[in-house]
């Protein structure tokens, strides 16, 4: 036991939390799912737990104290770095500020004046901000922000996250492993691709945290199953299967099959007849579905898949 623990103290994701480290802290309370609250931590606690301080939540009614309390290390994440303004589009995935604390939701409505209207999933509302309460949602996967900010290179990320091979998978998926054999999902940062995943096999291990994949319906030159080395940043297991679900109903996330791969987008519109316009909001575009070639959206997270509307939950 006592090995196990100084394992755990000394692990890469629990050293980055310092005494004084600006952090972005979410909550398991009902009423606050979906949001980030800013604060920093004051120190270490026992196991993976540490005190932190809030920067806008107090405990009187004067709000000269600011709230502590102890927090898991899966609810913690680094603040995430600023970037430059960005015109906004239906669809988009952000952060709204609002409450004090980033709540996450989708863009339903560009206004006249710039405003945009989010809707926030999980308390069904819908209010406006402007761009400057707006920020596009990322997650914080194994050290690395997902999708990377635009300053962030491939190199970079590969400094901060650190993926062994044939590492095993807990929580949803605990009897995967990546390994040789494997059934998993692979995405690609190339132009045109970013949003998809495609089905392969991993074949074989290498270096730095990289696997060599075999595709199931993507074919070489030669007509071949296309191989390629590709990072452990790019894997995840297959999503395992949602209930049924009868019917999508407007701004679902979901994935859509099509050109070989699943495409992640809202769907728009729902004309009728097991039929659905999903937005595809990486390529500005709008597709017509069929029921049997959709599935709910989910987010692998902490090595847990999480639906969409759960995605800040790990």
């Amino acid at each position: 036991m006592a090995s196990n623990s100084k394992t755990r103290s000394s692990s890469p994701a629990s050293t980055i939390f310092k005494p004084g480290t600006l952090v972005e802290v979410n909550s398991d309370d009902d009423g606050f799912r979906g949001s980030w609250f800013t604060g920093k931590i004051v120190r270490r606690l026992v196991g993976e737990k540490f005190m932190v301080e809030y920067d806008n939540l107090t405990v009187d009614e004067d709000g000269t104290e600011r709230l502590k309390e102890p927090i898991r290390l899966r609810q913690l994440r680094p603040i995430p770095p600023k970037e430059i303004t960005r015109d906004f589009k239906f669809g988009d995935e952000v952060d709204a500020y609002h409450n004090d604390g980033w709540w996450e939701g989708h863009i339903t409505g560009i206004l006249e004046d710039g405003r945009k209207t989010v809707y926030f999933r999980v308390s069904r509302e819908q209010l406006e901000f402007p761009n400057e309460e707006l920020r596009l949602h990322r997650e914080w996967v194994n050290g690395g922000w997902i999708p990377p900010f635009p300053q962030q290179d491939d190199s970079e990320i590969k400094k901060t996250v650190r993926v062994k091979a044939a590492e095993t998978v807990t929580g949803d998926n605990a009897d995967f492993k990546f390994e040789e054999g494997a059934l998993v999902e692979v995405c690609s940062d190339e132009d045109g691709f970013k949003g998809a995943w495609f089905c392969a096999t991993l074949v074989e291990p290498k270096a730095e945290g990289k696997f060599v994949v075999e595709y199931e319906s993507l074919l070489d030159d030669d007509s071949k199953l296309l191989r390629e080395e590709v990072s452990m940043l790019q894997i995840r297991p297959r999503p395992p299967k949602t209930d049924d679900v009868d019917q999508f109903k407007f701004l679902d996330e979901v994935d859509a099959y099509y050109n070989d791969g699943w495409w992640v987008g809202v769907v728009s519109k729902v004309p009728g007849d097991s039929k659905y316009i999903v937005y595809f909001r990486n390529s500005n575009e709008e597709l017509e579905f069929q029921h049997s070639q959709l599935r709910l959206h989910q987010d692998w997270v902490d090595n847990k898949w999480l639906m969409a509307s759960k995605a800040l939950k790990f």
